[in-house]
């Protein structure tokens, strides 16, 4: 499909592009150009998120930029035209007249808004966690975009006008569509509420709390005794939420398609899930070992990177376990067995779990392990991982452990036949060389899908993987 068009006036229209394997939609993210500047070929102009991933969209063209079709949190169809581009030669990019400035209705702006987590947070399950950014978008310098499919900054020519004249324009007070409805309804002037949303966004407990008073009885005629009001209490859940019962989130780009992958996967793949407690002592002392190796310098090692390895030599002896059942479009069900390992790792992102993975990861040596596990990590944590690191898994690790959670029982991986779930290792009290002393211990949990992986194939895959994490050294003996 193609993804620019020109017409008589000048303008190449760029249209949004199918960014990873049939998608019909993204949502636009955030612009990094506006009407006026000068873009080239190849310079990316906007971050549009997907139902797979966030994505940098490159202009295919030079020219001046005419117009922006569309705010920021607006999702569009695929093949329709987000932007227009003045090319060499053409139009340049008008600025909107006054008049035009002044009809366009007071749309809400899409609010700028970015998670401003304090402290560190898990980013990617067993890989530790990350620390907080306070990087936050910029806020643009205007406050009334034009509608969809009109210049999205139609109204900077009526600021402009104001400011030439020496007329400061008034702020418009910032709040999301929903939350100016419910103002309107109520009654409210936003201009009077003092927000308490990031970035300075008024939020529907703002408005709440504003109109509580207001709604608040009218004391009764007769005088109570005079400790009276000091029984009278507002109910607490109301009060500990200030006014606000629910708050309803739009489910929408990665965590709505993972939400979907996952229904279809539990109510399609027959699971089953198999535990197994073990001594880690060993596997615990080598990390330590490792980060001292002159071999592993620069790299990441933590207990992941040898349950990653741990895995893979336990699928290497049991290769039935890395399969996919297909059931062809003739009726004929087959088994798909897989040569190769792409080893997912789940990340927990902002928008959402996802599941990148390392290509060939059987192929790799411990130092290529640990590098593409840190390229990994480091890509999830700017959220850009791209559709293709997500697609062609075979089988996948999730560390709850993170979370200091014992275990779990995981969901399969769309497609995959098996995914291995770690728990949090701590010391317990353990019988070794007969005696009880305090040693590293966690817990493995193993789901597979029963239509190909019976039994005896899921206990062996998880019972070789507990081994090798027992007796580290079997890494060598038994690759």
């Amino acid at each position: 499909m193609t993804t620019m068009t020109e017409n008589a006036s000048g303008l190449r229209e760029f249209k949004m592009p199918d960014v990873g394997e049939g998608l019909t939609e993204a949502e636009i993210l955030k612009w990094y150009v506006q009407p006026g500047d000068t873009v080239t070929d190849g310079q990316v102009v906007c971050e549009v998120e997907t139902a797979k991933a966030a994505v940098e969209l490159p202009i295919p063209f030079d020219g001046v930029v005419h117009a922006l079709h569309f705010p920021e949190g607006t999702t569009v169809d695929v093949g329709q035209v987000i932007i227009a581009v003045a090319v060499s030669g053409g139009a340049a990019a008008p600025a909107a007249p006054v008049a035009e400035a002044v009809a366009v209705p007071a749309a809400e702006p899409a609010p700028i808004e970015e998670a401003k987590p304090e402290g560190r947070k898990p980013v990617l399950v067993g890989y530790g966690v990350a620390e907080a950014s306070t990087k936050r978008r910029a806020r643009k310098g205007v406050e009334v975009p034009a509608q969809q499919g009109e210049t999205l900054y139609a109204a900077t020519a009526l600021q402009a006008e104001l400011n030439g004249h020496g007329v400061a324009p008034a702020q418009r007070p910032l709040a999301k569509p929903p939350v100016r409805k419910l103002a309107k309804d109520l009654g409210v002037d936003l201009a009077t509420i003092t927000p308490s949303g990031p970035d300075g966004i008024i939020t529907r407990e703002d408005v709440h709390a504003a109109v509580a008073p207001a709604q608040a009885p009218a004391p009764a005629a007769v005088p109570a005794p005079q400790e009276a009001p000091a029984r009278v209490q507002a109910p607490a859940p109301a009060a500990s939420y200030d006014g606000a019962r629910e708050t309803r989130v739009p489910v929408k780009g990665v965590r709505r398609a993972t939400a979907t992958a996952m229904v279809g996967s539990a109510f399609t793949a027959p699971h089953v899930t198999e535990f197994v407690t073990l001594d880690v002592t060993r596997t615990m002392r080598l990390v330590e070992e490792l980060k001292q190796d002159k071999e592993m310098q620069g790299l990441r090692v933590n207990p992941l990177l040898l349950i990653a390895k741990a895995l893979l030599v336990a699928i290497k002896r049991n290769p039935g376990i890395n399969a996919s059942w297909d059931e062809g479009h003739d009726g004929k069900a087959e088994i798909v067995q897989k040569h190769y390992v792409n080893l997912g790792i789940a990340a927990a992102t902002p928008r959402g779990l996802i599941v990148p993975n390392i290509k060939d990861a059987h192929d790799k040596t411990l130092p290529q392990l640990a590098e593409e596990l840190g390229a990994l990590v480091a890509t999830a944590r700017e959220g850009k991982t791209s559709p293709a690191a997500m697609q062609g898994g075979t089988v996948t690790i999730t560390n709850v452990g993170v979370f200091g959670v014992d275990t779990g029982t995981p969901i399969l991986n769309p497609g995959e036949s098996a995914i291995l779930a770690v728990g949090a290792i701590k010391p317990q009290p353990w019988v070794h060389k007969g005696k009880v002393k305090p040693r590293q211990v966690t817990t493995l949990a193993l789901s597979f899908d029963h239509r190909l992986v019976d039994g005896e194939l899921g206990s062996r895959v998880l019972a070789d993987t507990a081994a090798i994490l027992e007796q580290p050294k079997r890494l060598i003996t038994w690759a």
